[in-house]
């Protein structure tokens, strides 16, 4: 199945009506109720709201490794709802990038392995050249050859960074990115994420608890209970000048 190249004519992600549970019998939970939003190309939203408000989950929906169990999802113009397993994973390894909080690393891969395992899938020739430019551009060109063990938290993250943006997806999802790297660390990412997204011109949808970064996207929407009780844009919150 073949996706269309051209920039999506509507939003980057458009969700309707999304209803999702997790659990069997007695023991399920309705994580998503109803929720609807929608991101337009280009922009950058952050995820907040306490632990268990189904953020994560709202995101695996956007990322296309969730399915709800009723609903619309259309992401970078291709409603994805009625895609089948296959179509869908071609689908996410053109279009989405995805940035885990754990790195997610291939630990017996390189660093240069680990990136170029994306292009490979969709049968680039230029595979390890591509994920080469793409390590540079994270700072870590001098380190191509070692494996996850033999790098940092940091340029472990930055590894996942470069295999996320490596495809060179419409829409980059984070989901706690910061969350197991020191201060330090999670600056370096956070301002290379954001130059990145900002350099490429991709949608980026983030999950955090971390207030200062949620201030930095466009948008800050606030999930509790699984429904959108807040969506504030920047604009929306700075000062009026007189």
């Amino acid at each position: 199945m073949a996706f269309p190249s051209s920039p999506p004519r509507g939003p980057a992600i458009d969700l309707r009506d999304i209803h999702l549970s997790l659990g069997r019998a007695a023991a399920r939970v309705h994580i998503l109720k109803g929720v609807n939003l929608t991101v337009a190309a280009g922009e950058a939203v952050g995820l907040v709201g306490p632990s268990g408000s189904g953020k994560s989950t709202l995101l695996m929906v956007m990322a296309g490794l969730e399915r709800p169990d009723s609903g619309r999802v259309s992401l970078d113009g291709q409603d994805i709802t009625t895609m089948g397993e296959d179509a869908l994973a071609r689908f996410r390894g053109a279009r989405i990038g995805i940035v885990f909080q754990s790195f997610h690393l291939i630990p017996t891969m390189t660093a240069l392995e680990n990136v170029a395992v994306p292009l490979e899938l969709r049968g680039r020739r230029d595979a390890f050249d591509a994920a080469a430019r793409e390590l540079d551009a994270v700072g870590l060109g001098e380190r191509l050859s070692h494996y996850p063990a033999q790098l940092s938290g940091g340029e472990q993250q930055r590894v996942a960074l470069a295999r996320a943006l490596a495809p060179d997806p419409a829409i980059l999802v984070a989901d706690e990115p910061t969350g197991n790297l020191d201060d330090v660390s999670g600056a370096h990412i956070v301002d290379l994420m954001f130059r990145l997204r900002r350099e490429r011109g991709a949608t980026l949808v983030l999950v955090t608890h971390d207030a200062a970064l949620a201030a930095r996207c466009d948008r800050t929407i606030r999930l509790r209970s699984g429904e959108i009780a807040d969506d504030l844009s920047v604009a929306a919150t700075m000062p009026q000048s007189a």
